[in-house]
């Protein structure tokens, strides 16, 4: 093993025309890795390259989603340039295209891929139809998904999605890479792809590792709190704002803030004045150091999701702060929460059970509840893990374990 402390690494985003959670994962694991003293280079795309496109490049675009040469030759040029030991890949879509992994197999470098969300299984990337969770393509396989239109309501969006994950499957792209996974249910997930027989990923090239955060705030006693929860969030139909304004009903004694905007909020002021509901503020977007504060401040934080989630970056902050969370027992977040020890789950569509929590919460310690963050998402632990996992993938190419060689 080269020494620890001097690994080249060359890490992979496409960003989306919309800033997410993804972009803020990449940016802390440079940020970690050249603390620890590696080389971390950057190759990046953004989808708002689609704005300057000519007609006919336009057209010609679904197959530059499927293989990008422009991608190809610049990965291949920098792993050569700049010596680079690893290709760490955490979004291809549009740009980038599943193209950066045969530059580094061409290149005889590993690529570890972070699977942020359910793309590899689902074309749309969330297990959701209609609001409803769904996973018919992995059971009945992709057509269901033209069906369903299921990649932003769009047919030929969803067909070239489709099309990428049949056309890579068939090559047997996916058995040469490796993975990391968020959670132990996202590895579950992940492993479903060898359901129908087909050996189409290595269940050996699976690690996992969650996200990480730093605690930069103290946790203050939850005796001295405010007797107020927090929701964090988009307002809309997916992340449960109907079922959390539901249960809250003929709740009196205590404050809810709700912080984030989306489509539901008219619905959610409609449903507020309709109820005569007054110890709800909607306080809308605020600032991360704001939210930070709030969630110091409160007894819990609220997620009612009604599908699987990637992994809430707002879940770790809570923990950080020795804030419990309580949240729908449901893929990840379910995943993420022990049970009376770092908060409490709920049947996701039954508003009445998260009342009766909310009414008769246990009492949770903010000291084991900080020790549980430290434990699992801290950086200096996330950054042994992710060591781990960059040399066991990098002495398995090295000695011709890997399927790179099959």
């Amino acid at each position: 093993m080269k020494k620890q402390g001097s690994y080249r690494v060359l890490l992979v985003h496409n960003y989306y025309q919309i800033p997410g959670g993804e972009d803020t994962v990449v940016s802390n694991e440079k940020r970690l890795l050249e603390e620890h003293g590696h080389v971390a280079f950057f190759y990046m795309r953004s989808n708002q390259e689609i704005h300057r496109f000519s007609l006919v490049r336009k057209l010609l675009f679904p197959f530059e989603t499927m293989f990008s040469r422009k991608t190809y030759r610049d990965v291949k040029r920098l792993i050569k340039e700049e010596r680079i030991d690893l290709v760490h890949v955490h979004n291809t879509l549009s740009m980038i295209s599943p193209s950066v992994y045969y530059a580094a197999f061409k290149c005889k470098v590993p690529v570890i891929q972070t699977v942020h969300n359910f793309r590899l299984l689902c074309p749309g990337a969330v297990f959701v139809k209609k609001d409803i969770i769904c996973e018919d393509c992995v059971k009945k396989g992709l057509l269901c998904a033209l069906k369903g239109r299921c990649y932003r309501n769009s047919l030929p969006q969803t067909l070239v999605s489709a099309l990428i994950l049949k056309i890579h499957r068939v090559m047997g792209t996916y058995r040469k890479i490796y993975y990391i996974c968020l959670t132990e249910f996202n590895k579950k997930k992940l492993l479903q792809l060898n359901n129908c027989g087909k050996q189409l990923i290595e269940a050996d090239h699976i690690f996992i590792k969650p996200n990480f955060v730093r605690a930069e705030r103290e946790c203050v006693p939850i005796s001295r709190r405010k007797n107020q929860f927090l929701y964090v969030g988009r307002l809309d139909a997916l992340k449960g704002i109907q079922v959390l304004l539901e249960a809250w009903k003929g709740i009196d004694d205590s404050r809810l803030l709700i912080c984030g905007t989306g489509p539901r909020r008219a619905w959610a002021d409609d449903f507020l004045k309709q109820n005569n509901i007054n110890n709800v503020q909607l306080l809308g977007q605020l600032s991360h150091e704001q939210v930070m504060g709030l969630l110091q401040e409160s007894r819990a934080l609220l997620m009612p999701t009604q599908w699987y989630e990637g992994q809430p970056m707002v879940i770790l902050e809570s923990y950080s702060v020795g804030t419990p969370v309580i949240g729908s027992r449901l893929g990840n977040v379910q995943d993420m929460i022990e049970e009376g020890i770092t908060g409490c789950t709920f049947s996701h569509d039954k508003p009445e059970e998260l009342h009766r929590l909310l009414q008769n919460l246990p009492d949770f310690e903010e000291g084991v509840i900080r020790r549980h963050f430290e434990e699992h998402y801290a950086s200096e632990e996330n950054y042994q893990r992710l060591m781990w996992i960059y040399h066991q993938a990098i002495e398995d190419v090295r000695n011709g374990k890997s399927s790179h060689h099959h």
